[in-house]
């Protein structure tokens, strides 16, 4: 038994498929620059913060 759609039906679908595609691109995009954004902050922060001060070594046990 196999279902024959209308044209109608396969113009919807159609229509469905392109916004379900364009959803799906947008959000990758949003996350992309969301991920991109962060990562800059992150990079100024690390160039902006001071050096790290130097550890000293605990003595060695016998």
């Amino acid at each position: 038994m196999t279902v024959r759609l209308t044209p109608e039906q396969l113009a919807a679908r159609k229509r469905r498929n392109l916004a379900l595609g364009l959803s799906l691109a947008g959000f990758m995009a949003l996350v992309f620059i969301a991920t991109f954004l962060r990562l800059q902050h992150n990079l100024q922060q690390s160039a902006a913060a001071p050096a790290p001060a130097p550890v000293a070594e605990a003595p060695a046990q016998p």
